[in-house]
């Protein structure tokens, strides 16, 4: 079976069908073989150019208290920080100078940041002629109404699990039907949509992963991120074990060959367990990297997982790294 013979059969409205396919893919069909696949989708539909996309993160404060984030509420070791507007303009600023032609805000759920302040710091960013993707979690309709007016292109707001169990246990301040809505409500907005997923979590199992990426169809999502659980020590989840990176990259390929018109990043998880495992997401179909170019002071604290902050996060750097692996800069 090749590429385009599993992108018809998978592209089936039927849900119940698309996830007894996908789960054949996830049991049945050789990583090698799925890699290939995914890599040979990508290159139809994307090329060999690989978006850069910089990462401002902007404040540790999160009034939620997810199991799995080390910067849930209820982490009394770390340090907190909020940045100030002038102060993220300015690294905006610098990462355009550098070549990047995205600007990434993302943020621990906090009222300090309501979409008032929030959308002057967008319209100040959008007068460096840049597209500007938000990560703020869930807001109101009227919220997001007034940040796309300021000028946001995109928005990324991961659901983590589609197991309404799990996401209970693991997301207790909130709903699974509340971040669909909300993913919903962005889509409406005319949002380029971004959501995705934690491969490994504690509980989870090949059927719900085998949901999520069906999920993911249904809402026909513009960007996904897809990284495998990595246990922090200051959360409850800290004994459990890491997620399978060669899972991931698997469930990566296949959420390529569902939805070949997505941007797939290779996500800083995958980073964090191995460098390879990072490139190697190149192989198998992402086309996307997101360099975390928040000012030192602060990057060592926005710890959502250990080992996040390893790296070099330059846009130079990118660029010579993906024409090593024979990819260019969008």
């Amino acid at each position: 079976m090749n590429s385009h013979e599993i992108s018809a059969l998978t592209s089936s409205k039927n849900k119940t069908s698309l996830k007894d396919w996908i789960l054949y893919l996830l049991r049945e069909l050789p990583f090698e073989e799925l890699a290939r696949m995914a890599d040979d989708v990508r290159k139809q539909v994307h090329g060999d150019t690989v978006h850069l996309r910089a990462i401002i993160e902007f404040s540790n404060y999160c009034k939620c208290n997810c199991l799995f984030c080390g910067i849930r509420r209820e982490n009394r070791k770390l340090p907190r920080y909020r940045m100030k507007e002038e102060e993220i303009v300015k690294v905006a600023t610098e990462a355009v100078k550098e070549g990047f032609k995205t600007i990434v805000l993302q943020s621990g759920e906090e009222p300090f940041w309501n979409a008032e302040r929030l959308s002057k710091v967008v319209r100040e960013i959008k007068k460096l002629n840049v597209a500007v993707t938000l990560s703020v979690g869930e807001l109101s309709y009227n919220d997001y109404v007034v940040l796309r007016e300021a000028g946001a292109d995109r928005y990324l707001l991961k659901f983590e699990t589609s197991d309404e169990k799990l996401f209970r246990r693991l997301k207790p301040d909130t709903t699974l039907d509340r971040r669909i809505q909300c993913l919903r409500w962005l889509k409406k907005l005319g949002y380029e949509t971004g959501s995705g997923i934690i491969v490994g979590l504690p509980g989870q199992s090949i059927e719900s992963l085998a949901e999520d990426i069906a999920l993911m169809k249904e809402l026909e999502l513009d960007m996904i991120g897809i990284g495998p659980f990595i246990p922090h020590p200051d959360t409850p989840l800290t004994s459990y074990p890491f997620g399978d990176p060669l899972l991931t990259l698997k469930v990566l390929a296949i959420t390529r060959l569902i939805l070949p018109k997505a941007n797939l990043p290779a996500t800083t998880a995958l980073g964090s367990l191995s460098s390879s495992m990072r490139i190697k997401a190149f192989y198998c179909g992402a086309n996307v990297i997101m360099p975390d170019v928040t000012s030192e002071i602060y990057r060592n604290l926005y710890e959502i997982y250990p080992g996040k902050t390893q790296g070099k996060n330059s846009y130079s750097y990118w660029k010579d790294t993906l024409k090593s692996v024979g990819r260019d800069v969008s």
